[in-house]
């Protein structure tokens, strides 16, 4: 029998390669978009799989339209990576950020809970919910304390997931990811801004690029390989938590610095803007994934020049 996947927040990078994933294991694959807004769906287009898939609107605050969708397709697998996903963007707006990203996943594990416990969950937890933690590397015992908006809500979201595992046995996993880019991220993402302005530099239609705080350090990892650590939660005998990162770290400058070197661009031409700092951000933070490495069986080696390597290669091309 088919196996059904439904997939919210599907028009973002994590959405478009975990759907490209699943019908390659012969998925069908139901993506949930907002009522009444405009997506884009250029990634499943630049991917060619837009026609493959089912889209279909859903409000996650309104547990009725949750309810109607999974009693109209009957999936055996949810994967709820639909969120306000800026740490920016959360300190402006931390009403809507944590309003949305609490209580749709308490309507999805509501739903689920009242409809079919057989079905499996996927919450996408973030690193952003350890704030400025001590010991590194973060693994998945380690002391939450997010220092954002967008990660108090992240954290909620997650003890919520355990909580209803626990509390009432649905096979709920949390996938903890770090950062992870790839072609498809939105331009408002770091690695993203960095290439495409500096390309546009390069071509003479920009004249600097304007940046934070780059002596932050983060965990970067390559979103196409992430997903597929997503599906292997929900494949197990039992359901866990697990990171998924790289294992190391490496700074911002360090990031922009070797973009730049690669396309031959004067590094004065990286301007300090404090505009852009962070009312409290995390320094330094990297992830141990041996975890899953040994009990899912998921392999990655890259660093992270290798996936910039890429970035910049299919940014050009495109």
């Amino acid at each position: 029998m088919q196996k059904i996947a439904i997939i919210t927040g599907i028009t973002g990078q994590d959405g478009a390669y975990l759907s490209q994933f699943l019908l390659g294991k012969e998925y069908k694959v139901i993506g949930l978009v907002r009522p009444n807004i405009a997506e884009d769906y250029s990634g499943f287009e630049y991917l060619k799989i837009k026609d493959n898939i089912i889209f279909k609107e859903c409000n996650l605050l309104d547990l009725k339209s949750i309810t109607n969708i999974l009693k109209e397709f009957r999936p055996s697998e949810v994967y709820n990576l639909a969120a306000q996903s800026s740490v920016g963007l959360s300190f402006e707006r931390p009403l809507e950020t944590i309003n949305f990203n609490i209580l749709s996943v308490l309507n999805l594990l509501e739903t689920i809970k009242g409809l079919d416990k057989k079905i499996k969950f996927y919450q996408a937890s973030s690193s952003d919910m350890f704030g400025n933690i001590e010991n590194l590397p973060v693994t998945e015992k380690s002391i939450i304390h997010p220092t954002s908006p967008y990660g108090i809500s992240k954290a909620t979201g997650h003890w919520m997931t355990v909580n209803y595992r626990e509390s009432y046995g649905l096979f709920a996993c949390c996938g903890i990811l770090f950062n992870h880019e790839s072609y498809l991220r939105a331009p408002n993402f770091f690695v993203k801004k960095v290439i495409k302005t500096a390309i546009e530099i390069k071509k003479g239609t920009q004249q600097e690029l304007r940046v934070g705080d780059i002596d932050l350090r983060r965990d970067f990892g390559f979103a196409p390989d992430y997903v597929k650590a997503m599906w292997l939660m929900l494949q197990q005998d039992e359901p866990k938590d697990f990171i998924i990162c790289s294992g190391k770290s490496i700074s911002l400058r360090d990031i922009v610095e070797y973009v730049f070197d690669k396309l031959g661009i004067d590094k004065n031409k990286i301007v300090t803007d404090e505009s852009f700092f962070r009312p409290n951000d995390i320094k330094n933070i990297y992830g141990n994934n041996e975890k899953a490495k040994k009990e899912l069986g998921w392999e990655y080696e890259k660093t992270f020049f290798e996936v910039l390597d890429i970035l910049i290669q299919e940014e050009l091309r495109k």
